[in-house]
């Protein structure tokens, strides 16, 4: 997942914009743009706050940006493939201007929070919100696909254990939504449901809640070795004298 902040520009000549993957864009604050398919038939485009468009992608059109900052977020194909189970080929979404979806905007919203945070949760956090706007865009917004398979019950218990001994082994480094998918052998996306299930929170939260639960082990192992320090240090003294 690609995050960009576009912002007002200082060239003020019209370019092409070319986007190679699907774009969730929203805007940030009330603006306007000038679009068209050709630089002779821009159309000056005025914009609210929170108001989000969905581009498909290979798209290009002449595009200036006069005074709108916008989120713009490229979600991938493997992220789209993985919510479109089964699915031949390239997942095509349509063009929707003026998109009105809370759960879209639920997931954005938490996207630009990230980025404003300086992007403290990591990869894995941003995989788990590309995930879930891939499922929401591939459920409501898919040209063509193949119906996402329901999945009932979670991860069986041996899968289960490797993620948690995969986790536990590496709590912390950089994980990554790919990386626990692959070790339970399953898609992102059905990895995603069926650990939720499983477990009742989502991957991030899990490898975060066991980070926690690390930091506290060492913290209280170190206060442990200080006291026997401490404990020691009288007797200590007194064989020095």
């Amino acid at each position: 997942m690609r995050v960009e902040l576009n912002v007002p520009e200082s060239v003020t000549e019209p370019r092409l914009w070319v986007k190679h993957q699907p774009v969730l864009a929203m805007a940030l604050r009330p603006g306007s743009i000038e679009i068209g398919l050709r630089r002779s038939e821009m159309k000056k485009i005025a914009i609210e706050a929170r108001e989000m468009s969905l581009v498909p992608n290979h798209i290009e059109k002449w595009f200036r940006n006069e005074d709108l900052q916008s989120l713009c977020i490229g979600i991938s194909d493997a992220a789209l493939t993985a919510a479109s189970e089964g699915a031949t080929g390239e997942v095509e979404l349509r063009r929707v201007d003026k998109l009105v979806d809370p759960r879209l905007g639920t997931l954005v919203e938490a996207v630009n929070a990230e980025r404003i945070a300086g992007f403290p949760s990591g990869k894995l956090f941003l995989d788990c919100l590309e995930q879930a706007l891939a499922v929401a865009l591939v459920k409501g917004y898919a040209v063509r696909h193949r119906s996402a398979q329901t999945h009932r019950g979670g991860l069986g218990c041996a899968r289960l254990r490797r993620i948690k001994d995969f986790v536990d082994a590496r709590v912390e480094d950089e994980l990554t939504l790919c990386e626990m998918a692959q070790v339970a052998q399953l898609s992102t996306a059905h990895f995603s449901r069926m650990f939720r299930k499983s477990t009742g929170e989502a991957p991030h939260h899990f490898v975060l809640r066991h980070r926690v639960e690390r930091a506290k082990e060492k913290h209280s192992s170190f206060l442990a070795d200080v006291s026997q320090v401490n404990r020691r240090s009288p007797t200590s003294l007194c064989l020095a004298s």
